[in-house]
């Protein structure tokens, strides 16, 4: 087994689905990997390359962010999943899927079947970037030229690849017996069925092998507000930390550490002026430390507290 990427079957079986709570607020999963862990009660497989997991939940409803730390395909096999990608909103209904690039935060809100005991049943296929080489070298696929950036979005399943994806089904009842062979063969055949299914998805997958680099003011100006770190900001900017910092410099002409501070801050006075959401709610939606630093630090910008700013 090379090192370095892996294959991670997980069956995720879950009745009550994490709502924010108001100091959980800056919390989100990173995608495999908060679900893959040792310390996770899920069960996994291992493989090159890719990680697959099941949610099978038995829910009215549940959000939640996620980081993805790969390319993520989603399939829904039952409820409905809503996505929120950057400024784009994605509904995936019933044998629908989507592909989405990694380095991204992810909103999703999961809705069960109200005819069938509101079941929400879905497999996500976390994919590396070298299990997407090999199967367009196996597949043996001419690489044509991408002149445009391909769109996200949602694509029915045919019947064939809904039939495929229950099939897989079994291999989350008794992890430890599946043969690792067998089971990249049937992730060869997904991304085959995959390819066939939607030319779309195809294409997406083409532009998944080219680096992920993109526009420092379109990551920043889309997750100021959101609760990120500078590391994980760099991350999803495709640049180391130094690199992004020497970059963001150079654009904005200040660190890139003031410059969040301050538009979180004028982004927060923004929503007491505007809303009647607690002050502690607004501190740890807009990745402040804690509400004393928070406050500290909105009142040396605007002169009042942010309590006695709203009054």
């Amino acid at each position: 087994m090379q090192d370095g990427y892996m294959l991670y079957i997980c069956t995720w079986y879950i009745y009550n689905l994490p709502v924010f709570k108001r100091n959980d607020m800056k919390k989100f999963i990173k995608v495999p990997t908060a679900l893959v862990s040792v310390n996770c009660t899920k069960s996994s497989l291992k493989l090159d390359g890719c990680s697959v997991i099941e949610s099978c939940i038995h829910s009215m409803g549940g959000k939640g962010t996620m980081f993805l730390e790969e390319h993520l395909l989603v399939f829904v096999l039952e409820g409905t999943m809503t996505l929120f990608y950057g400024n784009q909103r994605f509904v995936v209904h019933e044998n629908e899927m989507i592909l989405l690039k990694k380095a991204m935060f992810v909103r999703y809100e999961k809705e069960g079947n109200p005819d069938h005991d509101n079941v929400f049943d879905s497999l996500m296929f976390c994919l590396k970037d070298e299990l997407l080489k090999e199967f367009l070298t196996m597949a043996n696929v001419k690489i044509p030229r991408i002149t445009e950036e391909v769109k996200n979005t949602v694509n029915p399943m045919t019947d064939c690849l809904v039939a495929f994806a229950r099939s897989l089904k079994p291999y989350f009842n008794n992890p430890s017996s599946v043969n690792e062979g067998l089971l990249r063969i049937k992730i060869m055949e997904l991304l085959y069925n995959v390819s066939e299914c939607s030319k779309n998805i195809f294409r997406q997958i083409l532009q998944l092998r080219q680096p992920v680099r993109n526009d420092i003011r379109q990551v920043v100006e889309q997750h100021y507000s959101t609760p990120v770190t500078l590391p994980e900001l760099a991350y999803l900017s495709g640049r180391s930390l130094s690199s992004f910092k020497r970059d963001f410099q150079v654009i904005y002409n200040m660190p890139p550490a003031q410059w969040i501070r301050e538009h979180r801050l004028d982004k927060a006075k923004d929503m007491i002026e505007s809303t009647v959401m607690p002050v502690s709610d607004i501190c740890y939606s807009l990745g402040f430390e804690n509400p004393t630093h928070f406050s500290r630090i909105f009142k040396n910008r605007f002169g009042k507290s942010p309590s006695d700013y709203r009054q």
